[in-house]
């Protein structure tokens, strides 16, 4: 962990065990976050878009958050604080920080295609709770781009500290380091990592640690050591794994191999449905390819 900087390193975007009523498994959700520092991660990242935050109640997506905290503690926990508004965003990281954490990561306005000026209001908003804010770059899913020159501003005006890049473009490390060398780059979508770890990152907020975090932990380290000779077999290795990540279906993927390797995965709640036969045979496959190759 650094101390002043603690998204840096492998903080796992936790999946969310759930019971098979849907209720959540908050004992085995602090046992997760535990086994993960004992495994070699770094942190958690609570009530992302893997923790299903989007279908949890507010009670429930507080107590998430709490949870990760009293297993970890709080310098270990950079809760997801999205939210439609500002406002909500806002006081969900100041629930984080009175809950101990001392980072939150935040996704740009995704309630509709916002304009720059949307974007830079927003994340001024939430880095008034006092908690150094993480950008999540996803315009895959939000339609709001955080491209470089817009990161270069948002940190430039105070307001973000790092950024998780899942745009999966690898070019964008380099314009990003020159408009904004101090700015933290972390690797946000699994099936890239290599390629931006080589470029500097100084973290991954990561998903398949969730089911894998020794090989996932040591592939990274070797990975930003620039220990090519370790990491390139490991990472071809848990490839066909990591892909899914930046699928649609990712949350039911990894809880999947989760459940494969004697973790609790579990089912997610609606909307999402269960992986088709041909998706499910997949992970599976690779899952227990991983496994056979001593990679859990």
């Amino acid at each position: 962990m650094t101390e002043h900087r603690p998204w840096r390193g492998v903080l796992v975007a936790t999946a969310l065990p759930l019971n098979d009523d849907l209720s959540v498994n908050y004992d085995q959700y602090a046992e997760h976050c535990a086994w993960l520092v004992r495994n070699g991660c770094d942190g958690v990242v609570p009530n992302g878009s893997l923790g299903e935050y989007q279908v949890l109640t507010p009670e429930e997506r507080a107590r998430v958050v709490e949870t990760a905290v009293a297993a970890i503690g709080g310098e270990r926990v950079m809760p997801g604080v999205a939210a439609y508004g500002s406002a909500e965003s806002r006081r969900w990281a100041e629930q984080a920080g009175e809950a101990g954490c001392r980072a939150v990561m935040l996704l740009p306005p995704n309630a509709y295609r916002a304009d720059e000026r949307s974007v830079l209001a927003h994340y001024a908003e939430v880095a008034r709770s006092g908690l150094p804010v993480v950008a999540y770059n996803n315009p895959i899913d939000t339609k709001v781009d955080l491209a470089p020159e817009l990161l270069a501003r948002l940190h430039g005006e105070g307001h973000i500290q790092g950024v998780k890049e899942f745009s999966g473009d690898v070019r964008r490390a380099y314009r990003i380091a020159e408009l904004a060398p101090e700015l933290d780059l972390l690797i946000g979508a699994d099936d890239v990592l290599l390629e931006l770890a080589v470029a500097g990152a100084k973290g991954w907020v990561a998903g398949y640690p969730n089911a894998l975090p020794r090989a996932s932990v040591e592939l990274y380290r070797a990975a930003v050591d620039g220990d090519l000779d370790t990491a390139l077999p490991l990472y071809r290795q848990l490839h066909p794994l990591l892909r899914w990540d930046s699928r649609v279906e990712f949350v039911q993927a990894i809880k999947l191999s989760m459940d494969i390797v004697g973790r609790h995965g579990g089912p997610c709640r609606p909307p999402r449905a269960t992986l088709l036969p041909e998706q499910e045979a997949a992970v599976r496959a690779a899952t227990e390819k991983a496994v056979a190759a001593g990679l859990a």
